[in-house]
């Protein structure tokens, strides 16, 4: 699963998927749309028990009705977003033309995706490197494909979500992709085959590739080959998760109904896929299953034959070159040696089919405060990003004639550190994007052996992302609460330098805790000019089932172990509490997709009274019905599968929905969701407000807003976002302030 961050920063992590590309490797990934899982239940079953069950039906006339009118309640209640100067500032910020216009590199173009007030959906366009090296507004950009002009044109409200360039070999013209465009923002693509050196679609007519709208997976075999997971109308094309069940080997001109199926799963795994790559030098096909969200099994093509991959079902498979590289989920003993859970191992690949798996590299292990978070290569370079007590540092791997040089290591303190090859085919140049909770994002093109020579202090940034807030005075902090079991638990504390701890301070206190995501230091300028500049305290809570600590920090908090990652966020309130930073009253909790689950818990659970406000975004709270909506069958590695004995074991426990009683008193709470999200159903959030509403107590303070588009990050372009924002933000501060706002922002709300 990896984490989605939108332009102002704001973390909506979930189950998400790398949209429109086969895995590599899969891992926690699953496919961005949507088909419609198969249902375990008859809905008429469930009708009589639950009298919401109505408000599942995502896009009925009656449940848009009940939504909209919801919508009026709330922004007659805080206001309506577009006549405040809130919502002027945070628009102008991401509709700023001095934000880092991020690149990448296919064939002699560098690519870049661009939203502003002038392009609302969004514009693709390139340049050479010399263009790009200029001041942003000198940079002569070169269109080659505008979205709102293509959604005006078809009457669709296109949302951009990524190209896949075809990749045949460093002597091979990259000159057509697969363009994925999303209708409405939803995870369901439209995969249709573009020229970009005619910078055209290639029509139908005349053999261009289009997949219709669907949860597809897609790699390029050749020119005239794709491989293909898609829903065609037959048996078995889809899993019960709502993604590829089959593989078809799709040559051009030919009806893809009629493409042969070179590869398949069971409808029960998650998703099946193929892949055809070119790795420094290597050309690699491989084909998997994965039967869960943290489980799967490889095949790969070695020798010409079909080879299983035999590792353990939970350890992820990728290349370097002509080699494997395994990344452990659980220890793993094998040839006379022991490997500890987290590491990173490298084995050439055809040592590991001869079974000589004495010859295995280890290039990390991990320790008791150290994880590995992710990696960067190079053409000649492997760099890991690791974590120490969630904090960043690199580690630089050279690999020179078979053999891997560890090249020291670089700490970046409570600062981030995301890392691009400009082209990991050729060269061993990076793109290094520094950032931090007050610093704004720097992006230095360099060498990794400037890198690890220690030369990026001194460097001049190629392009820097303006300060969008006034950060001089805000102070980043680290803490550790302690748990219930007694485990330590960080968090980063935002605020002004020189906080009085006299419990007088409005707090938000986010998390997520699942799904091995880690929360780490990132500019958010949303959260400086909304909430930071005005005297708000912000907390990230790195919970259990986040990915601080590796795997085994997720592990404890899965399924019948959930409860650890509620009883750590709860540890970290308290603490906030015990340090007397602020109030019951002044602390709300925020969290957004298994984030939702989690402040959902925390609107039901006993220590509820620790908290004035929740916000609950994009949420799972029906913990009875989530493997049935949309993808949530995928998401049963996490949870557990509640059409077996796991419901009356352990999850009941922690399903919100079914925790309101009437007899209980609930904090004031703002739900937010998509029409369009067709990741997390949006019933999850409509059916509790439902309840809530009924609720003698709680109907008086609860509050709805659906986006009619967005998907699962909440809004489909700028306007939208900076909508979403002003929502929130006008929510926590009139509920926890009572009204009695700040004087920074008597005029911005």
């Amino acid at each position: 699963c990896i984490p989605a961050t939108n332009s102002l920063g704001s973390r909506l992590s979930g189950p998400a998927g790398r949209p429109g590309s086969w895995p590599r490797p899969f891992a926690a990934a699953t496919f961005a749309a949507v088909v419609g899982a198969k249902r375990r239940f008859a809905v008429g079953s469930m009708a009589k028990e639950d009298p919401h069950l109505w408000l599942e039906e995502v896009s009925g006339e009656k449940c848009l009705h009940w939504a909209k009118e919801k919508n009026d309640v709330t922004l007659k209640k805080f206001g309506q977003p577009e006549e405040t100067k809130m919502y002027a500032k945070i628009l102008e910020i991401l509709e700023s033309k001095d934000k880092i216009a991020y690149v990448k590199k296919m064939g002699d173009f560098y690519y870049n995706f661009w939203q502003d007030a002038d392009h609302v959906k969004g514009i693709w366009r390139r340049c050479t490197l010399e263009e790009y090296k200029k001041a942003p507004l000198e940079v002569n950009w070169e269109l080659v494909l505008d979205l709102d002009a293509l959604s005006k044109a078809e009457g669709q409200s296109w949302v951009w979500h990524s190209p896949k360039f075809i990749d045949l070999g460093p002597d091979e013209p990259k000159d057509i992709c697969l363009l994925h465009l999303s209708p409405g923002g939803s995870d369901a693509e439209v995969i249709r085959e573009f020229n970009v050196e005619k910078k055209d679609f290639v029509p139908e007519e005349s053999g261009g590739f289009t997949i219709e709208e669907c949860k597809s997976g897609v790699s390029f075999k050749s020119r005239d080959v794709l491989l293909v997971g898609t829903n065609t109308g037959a048996d078995g094309d889809m899993t019960d998760s709502g993604y590829p069940c089959q593989v078809r080997e799709w040559t051009r001109g030919q009806a893809l109904k009629d493409a042969p199926i070179t590869f398949h799963g069971k409808t029960t795994d998650v998703v099946s896929y193929s892949d055809r790559y070119f790795d420094r030098g290597v050309f690699h096909e491989s084909r998997g299953r994965a039967i869960t969200f943290y489980t799967s099994q490889y095949t790969w093509l070695h020798e010409g034959q079909w080879k299983t991959v035999d590792v353990p079902e939970d350890m992820n498979v990728s290349t370097f070159g002509d080699r494997f590289q395994f990344q452990l989920r659980s220890a793993w003993e094998v040839a006379g040696r022991s490997f500890a859970q987290g590491s990173l191992l490298s084995i050439s690949i055809d040592s590991f089919f001869n079974g000589d798996l004495g010859k295995m590299d280890v290039l990390f292990a991990p320790t008791a405060s150290e994880s590995l978070e992710d990696s960067c290569g190079t053409r000649n370079f492997l760099v890991l990003s690791i974590l120490e007590d969630v904090k960043t540092k690199l580690m630089f791997w050279e690999y020179k004639e078979g053999s891997w040089i560890n090249r020291g290591e670089l700490g970046l303190g409570m600062e981030s550190c995301s890392l691009a090859a400009v082209e990991e085919e050729h060269s061993d140049e990076l793109w290094v994007t520094v950032f931090g909770y007050t610093r704004p994002s720097s992006l230095f093109l360099m060498t990794v052996e400037d890198l690890c020579a220690g030369k990026l202090p001194s460097m001049q940034p190629l392009k820097t992302l303006p300060s969008f807030f006034k950060s001089d005075d805000i102070e980043v902090q680290q803490y550790f609460a302690t748990s219930l079991d007694g485990t330590k638990v960080p968090y980063f504390q935002l605020s002004k330098k020189g906080l009085a701890c006299d419990g007088s301070n409005p707090t938000l206190l986010y998390g997520y805790g699942g799904f091995e995501i880690s929360l780490t230091p990132l500019y958010s300028a949303a959260r400086g000019v909304a909430w930071l500049e005005h005297g708000g305290v912000w907390i990230d809570a790195n919970i259990r089932g986040g990915g601080e600590y590796g795997p085994r920090w997720h592990q404890a908090a899965l399924k019948a172990n959930r409860n650890k990652a509620f009883e750590d966020f709860e540890a970290v309130a308290e603490d906030l509490l015990k340090r007397r930073v602020t109030s019951r009253a002044m602390l709300a909790v925020e969290g957004g997709s298994n984030g939702g689950l989690l402040v959902g818990n925390m609107l039901v659970r006993e220590k509820r009274e620790l908290l004035g406000a929740v916000v609950c975004q994009v949420p799972l709270l029906d913990m009875k019905r989530f493997s049935q909506l949309l993808a949530g069958a995928s998401w049963m590695g996490e949870y557990g599968d509640p059409s077996t004995s796991d419901w009356d074991e352990f999850l009941h426990q922690y399903s919100p929905y079914h925790l309101l009683k009437e007899d209980s008193t609930y904090p004031s709470a703002l739900f937010m969701t998509s029409t369009k999200d067709d990741r997390v159903h949006p019933g999850h959030a409509r059916k509790m407000v439902a309840k809530l509403l009924e609720h003698p107590t709680a109907k008086e303070n609860t509050f709805y807003y659906e986006n009619i588009e967005g998907g699962h990050g909440g809004a489909a372009d700028n306007k939208q976002r900076a909508f979403m924002q002003v929502v929130r933000y006008s929510f926590l501060w009139r509920t926890l302030m009572n009204e009695k706002l700040p004087e920074s922002l008597k005029e911005l709300l």
